[in-house]
């Protein structure tokens, strides 16, 4: 990553981040060459250069067809239940998954990131001039009820699966997006998804909890013999949108000794769950103290939506991250606090979760 300055050290190692579903609309992978010269977008190499970003979980997503005018509308709102996409055909989604799995290729060719299935493979990368990337899949439609292709994403590299987005899958059911609401909203993960998050264990992927309903959450806490983690998400109790973990649910990631990462979403954080950017970052803060409260120091991170979502205004990029730091710095977190809300949590997880 360069020279390493107060500024930007600890580096970041983020939980989410929807890049790939960028370069993808922007052209596949010939819109790689933007990622190492600068694109229209929060992460890039000058960016992650600037701001001491080191990597994280890069999401392959299959889009549903959106009205974002009426979306944005409608989240502005102080109360909204936005209507869930329709479920999609693994026909559909495997050749939207191929097609972004083969962006983050391309990109690890031209040396702009290490796609990493290990832990040490992370040890290693973080800071090495590349970023420590992680192949994950956000909604598992691209996943046959038999797994097939489970295994061969496996051996392609993939490490982490969330089960659902927020469109319902042969496997389970996620949240909608809606305010005021608890993620307690349906049934849980099906017959195939107990045997998804079974074969998951297995292999050493991680399941991603994060968009998953409340009954899906606790079908996985009963029937995983892995940490509990959801990679973008934030506290119910400050914020209680559809999306976010109550407490009840951040106890239970702490008896497995997972891990949140705090979700820069603006409607994830604000009080009143609207979609408006203007979020001090003293409301990030709050979110992270009711995390740590509850889960711990070692169990907390970040899970910025990068490239997804809105985020506050004073976040837009990768490289405004050292106002974070110098936020969390202010609020009296410690050095060692810090590191590990940065990056070090992170691998301590996915070491107990893929093994050494």
């Amino acid at each position: 990553m360069g020279i390493v300055s107060k500024e930007t050290s600890p580096l970041v190692f983020d939980g989410h981040n929807d890049v790939l579903l960028k370069l993808y609309r922007a052209g596949g992978v010939s819109a790689s060459d933007s990622f190492a010269t600068g694109r229209e977008g929060a992460i890039d190499m000058p960016s992650a250069k600037i701001g001491g970003f080191g990597g994280g979980f890069f999401a392959v997503y299959v889009p549903s067809p959106v009205d974002l005018e009426f979306k944005f509308e409608e989240m502005a709102k102080p109360a909204y239940d936005l209507p869930l996409p329709d479920p999609i055909d693994w026909e559909d989604a495997f050749p939207v998954v191929m097609s972004q799995a083969a962006i983050l290729f391309d990109l690890e060719k031209r040396g702009a990131l290490k796609v990493c299935k290990s832990a040490a493979d992370l040890r290693a990368t973080l800071g090495s001039g590349k970023l420590a990337a992680i192949f994950h899949i956000e909604g598992a439609e691209a996943i046959d009820a038999e797994l097939n292709t489970l295994e061969v994403l496996y051996q392609a590299g993939l490490r982490s699966l969330g089960p659902v987005w927020s469109r319902s899958t042969i496997f389970g059911h996620g949240v909608p997006f809606r305010y005021p609401s608890t993620p307690d909203i349906g049934s849980g993960l099906t017959d195939h998804g107990l045997r998804l998050v079974k074969r998951c264990d297995e292999l050493g992927i991680m399941v991603d909890l994060s968009h998953l309903n409340e009954a899906g959450f606790w079908d996985v806490a009963r029937h995983s013999s892995k940490p509990l983690v959801a990679t973008h998400s934030n506290a119910h109790a400050i914020c209680p949108h559809s999306r976010n973990l109550t407490d009840k649910q951040l106890a239970a990631i702490r008896e497995s000794d997972g891990m949140v990462g705090l979700n820069f979403a603006v409607a994830f954080l604000r009080d009143d769950g609207r979609m408006l950017a203007d979020v001090p970052l003293e409301q990030m803060l709050r979110h992270l103290d009711h995390l740590i409260e509850h889960l711990g120091e070692d169990r907390v991170g970040l899970g910025s939506d990068y490239d997804g979502a809105v985020v506050p205004e004073e976040l837009t990029s990768c490289a405004g991250l050292p106002k974070l730091r110098h936020a969390m710095a202010k609020h009296g977190y410690d050095e060692t606090l810090i590191a590990k809300l940065c990056h070090e949590n992170w691998l301590r997880v996915l070491e107990k979760t893929w093994g050494a």
